[in-house]
């Protein structure tokens, strides 16, 4: 009798430490104690953070730039990353807007769209097949998006003058300040993390991220994979843009302003390993919560704003550094 119980308890506690390994060994644990200590932190020295109007706030710049973080986490894990998504974000604004007040605002978002495969597939052609890495081929994306728009437009806003069909899908306020692009932004993240962890494309991902030569020797067409994911990471900060624009109104050449490293360190937040191969959506998309929620959390408690930069990199080492270590102890 008691060595039934005794097998029992041994059982159950065998099970509950099994359990444990499994969820600390995940991707997200990281991220989601960062993400506790920020909103513990903010709902104690800011007592308006908890009301409805700032969590809606919240959500409303997490939709945008957690949307082009999903891109960059999707794109990191299959080994490269995109410094050129905040010049995407401004010139599919850009010409969502010019397009949209010529014809009609479905055809200016089209036409974002296409800019941000078009950025896309440039950025692949002259990572993969120019053998340039990442970084310089993006980051001369970046100058490049950033310098023509601002050549195009002289600096000046171009106000939306179209018609309320897009403002209305993408970011219009349903109620208590809600928005399309919260759930625009939620269907983002269930439908990157279907692909990424119920599909084989996703395992093609992870493959080409974590040991590409091994990938293709077992069949995995890399090149393919890692254009696919340049135009998603593109054609999401394009169409971040665009919600961004349907919210304001105007569009400027300043709009998305440091976002690629925003987008990038709220993936690595969230538990994306900078040398491809590990990650979630998931993860990500509460690494955006997070880089956001300092955002507003710095404002209500009435910290000076360039505080906001500090305390991000904080956040990023940290979870990086808590991220490697439970990748190395349980790898």
């Amino acid at each position: 009798m008691e060595n039934n119980i005794s097998n029992e308890v041994q059982s159950t506690d065998g099970f509950l430490y099994k359990l444990g390994n499994s969820f600390v060994r995940r991707p997200v644990f990281g991220v989601l104690i960062a993400f506790s200590a920020v909103f513990i932190v903010f709902s104690v020295i800011a007592p308006q953070f908890l009301t409805l109007a700032s969590l809606t706030g919240i959500f409303s710049l997490v939709a945008e730039l957690g949307i082009i973080t999903i891109g960059e986490a999707f794109l990191i894990i299959s080994g490269e990353f995109d410094l050129s998504v905040g010049g995407v974000y401004a010139l599919a604004g850009t010409i969502f807007v010019i397009v949209s007040n010529l014809t009609h605002s479905t055809v200016g978002l089209v036409a974002a769209l296409i800019v941000g495969v078009i950025i896309g597939i440039i950025n692949w052609a002259v990572t993969v097949k120019m053998g340039l890495p990442s970084f310089i081929a993006t980051l001369g994306t970046m100058l490049m998006t950033r310098g023509g728009l601002l050549a195009a437009t002289g600096g000046h806003s171009i106000a939306y003058r179209a018609d309320t069909v897009m403002p209305v899908i993408l970011s219009k306020i349903i109620a208590n300040g809600f928005r399309p692009s919260h759930i625009w932004f939620l269907f983002i993240v269930v439908l990157f993390s279907f692909i990424l962890f119920k599909t084989r494309y996703g395992n093609w991902v992870f493959a080409t991220g974590g040991e590409q030569e091994t990938a293709r020797g077992r069949g995995v067409n890399t090149d393919r994979v890692k254009l696919i994911n340049f135009v998603i990471c593109s054609v999401l900060a394009a169409f971040a843009g665009c919600i961004a624009i349907s919210r304001f109104k105007f569009a400027n050449v300043a709009f998305g302003t440091g976002y690629e490293l925003e987008a990038i360190a709220a993936a690595v937040i969230g538990g994306t390993f900078m040398f491809g191969g590990y990650g979630t959506i998931t993860g990500a998309a509460l690494g955006a919560f997070i880089v956001s929620m300092i955002r507003i959390g710095l404002v209500l408690s009435g910290a000076p704003g360039y505080f906001y930069k500090f305390f991000v990199g904080i956040i990023l080492i940290i979870a990086a550094y808590i991220n490697n270590r439970i990748r190395k102890i349980w790898s």
